[in-house]
C-alpha cells in the first residue's frame, strides 16, 4: 500500500531483503488515495479517503464517466508511487480484491508495458475443496465463489490482452483469516494445478497496533506457513516454493507462490 501508513518502513525492510519479492496493493477502497483531493474528487473526500464500501465504490466505477477517467489518473499514481520506492514491481493485486473489478482491470491491462506489470493476482478456488476442510460461513463462501468466478472469467481475458500473466489457481479469498497449518495441510493434497498462488495475512500482534483480520488469526496464519507439517505436505505434493516472479518461468514443475 504505498499510501499506507507504513509504506516507507515496508519500503526500508524490502530494500534491505533484495530476494524479497514485493507487490502493489493497489488501494480503491477504505483507504488514502496517492493523488490530491483536488485531481479525484469523484472518488475522494477532502481528506483524500476513499469510501469504506466496496460495493459503492464499485458501482460509481462501472457507471460514472467522471469516476473512471479519475480512477485512472489515480492508478497511474500509486504505479508511479510504487515505481519511485525504486523496487522491482512482482504483481499487482488490491484491497479488498476491488483490482478485479472489469473497470480497474481494463486499465492496469492499459498501463501494463508502461508500467512493466507482469502479473496480477486473479482469486481462484474450488469451493467444495475449501467446504471439505473447513464448513463454516457456507452461505458466504458460496457467495464469494460464484461472484469471484464470474470476475475472474472476464479477467483471464483482460489480462491475456495485455500479456500479464495469472497464476492457475490462487487460494486465500474463501478461508480469509483461518489460513491455519491444519487448512493448509489439507489443502495441499487436493491442489490440481501447476502454478498455485496463496495469500494470507500472517502477523504478529503487537498492542496498540490494528488487526488485519479476527483476534488470533494473524499469529495462527504465520505459524501456518512457517509449520514443519506444512513444509513436508508440500515436498509431499510436489510443489517448490518459489515467489511471484518465479511462479511464471519456464519449467513445469509445480509451484507454489506465498
Amino acid at each position: 500500500m504505498v499510501t499506507g501508513a507504513a509504506a516507507d518502513e515496508a519500503v526500508a525492510i524490502a530494500r534491505a531483503r533484495p530476494a524479497l519479492a514485493v507487490g502493489l496493493h493497489l488501494v480503491l477502497v477504505r483507504g488514502r488515495a496517492a493523488s490530491p483531493p483536488r485531481e479525484v474528487p469523484s472518488l475522494v473526500g477532502r481528506a483524500g479517503a476513499f469510501s469504506d464500501s466496496p460495493v459503492r465504490a464499485g458501482l460509481a466505477y462501472q457507471f460514472s464517466r467522471r469516476a473512471r477517467a479519475e480512477l485512472r489518473r489515480e492508478i497511474r499514481a500509486q504505479l508511479e508511487e510504487f515505481r519511485r520506492t525504486g523496487l522491482s514491481l512482482s504483481h499487482v493485486d488490491g484491497h479488498l480484491h476491488l483490482h478485479v473489478h472489469p473497470v480497474v482491470l481494463a486499465i492496469l491491462r492499459d498501463l501494463a508495458s508502461e508500467f512493466s506489470i507482469p502479473a496480477v493476482r486473479l482469486p481462484s478456488e474450488e469451493l467444495a475443496a475449501t467446504l471439505a476442510l473447513d464448513r463454516s460461513g457456507v452461505g458466504t463462501k458460496f457467495l464469494h465463489a460464484v461472484i469471484f468466478g464470474l470476475l475472474r472469467r472476464h479477467g483471464e481475458r483482460r489480462m491475456r490482452e495485455g500479456g500479464i500473466a495469472f497464476a492457475d489457481r490462487v487460494y486465500g479469498l474463501l478461508e480469509t483469516g483461518r489460513i491455519t497449518e491444519e487448512y493448509l495441510a489439507g489443502l495441499l493434497p487436493k491442489i490440481r494445478a501447476a502454478r498455485v498462488e496463496l495469500y494470507c495475512h500472517p502477523a504478529a500482534e503487537i498492542p496498540g497496533e490494528p488487526r488485519n483480520g479476527p483476534p488470533g488469526s494473524g499469529p495462527a496464519e504465520l505459524a501456518a506457513l512457517v509449520s514443519p507439517k506444512v513444509k513436508v505436505a508440500v515436498e509431499a505434493n510436489g510443489f517448490r516454493l518459489t515467489t511471484p516472479a518465479g511462479l511464471f518461468d519456464d519449467t513445469r514443475t509445480p509451484a507454489l507462490a506465498r
